[in-house]
């Protein structure tokens, strides 16, 4: 079995927010978004989803927690494996987390490399600055947040952007999740 290690960024926001995550070959598109869940620092409390080219048709898919009242086909995460989707380095999809405030992640298929036993997956390698506080307002509330203004600063207190330490990185099994999700979502 191999590992993937991923660079997961943020768009729309400078400096940088990344991080650089490992995971089995073996994950689910719902293990991925886990994982990045995690990483991050979100709350996994709103919808996702992977957007990306169909490796053998070329054609856009969404990939995560269907939604019958969507105008969006989306493929279950939990049934389709990140192996068949991530073919080759330098390989890119888009992850879209919470529609509302419309987060949008850049995840990169960095390198394949053999699995360390000695290691505990997946695993966080890297990353730079605070994930923004979840329900912020999306990238224009970010800025708000960081720019100063008093009211968005008092909303999040204690809240640093450019704290992030991987060691603080704690990775919660997605089968859980999901088994929450299934409850939530009644599916």
């Amino acid at each position: 079995m191999d590992v993937l290690e991923f660079r997961v960024e943020l768009r729309g926001i400078k400096p940088p927010i990344w991080r650089r995550i490992q995971v089995p070959d073996s994950y689910t598109f719902w293990d991925l978004h886990s994982a990045i869940q995690d990483a991050m620092g979100w709350l996994d409390g709103h919808l996702h989803a992977f957007v990306l080219r169909n490796p053998e048709t070329g054609a856009e898919e969404w990939i995560g927690v269907p939604d019958p009242e969507s105008w969006q086909p989306t493929k279950a995460g939990w049934k389709e494996k990140i192996q068949k989707h991530f073919l080759a380095h330098g390989h890119v999809a888009d992850y879209l987390y919470d529609f509302g405030d419309g987060w949008e992640h850049k995840v990169t298929l960095q390198k394949t490399l053999p699995r360390d036993e000695a290691e505990v997956y997946p695993r966080c390698v890297a990353g730079k600055r605070a994930c923004p506080p979840e329900d912020c307002g999306g990238v224009w509330g970010y800025r708000e947040l960081v720019s100063g203004d008093p009211d968005a600063r008092e909303a999040y207190p204690g809240y640093d952007p450019a704290e992030f330490a991987v060691e603080d990185v704690i990775f919660e099994d997605p089968e859980e999740r999901r088994q929450h999700l299934e409850e939530w979502m009644d599916l």
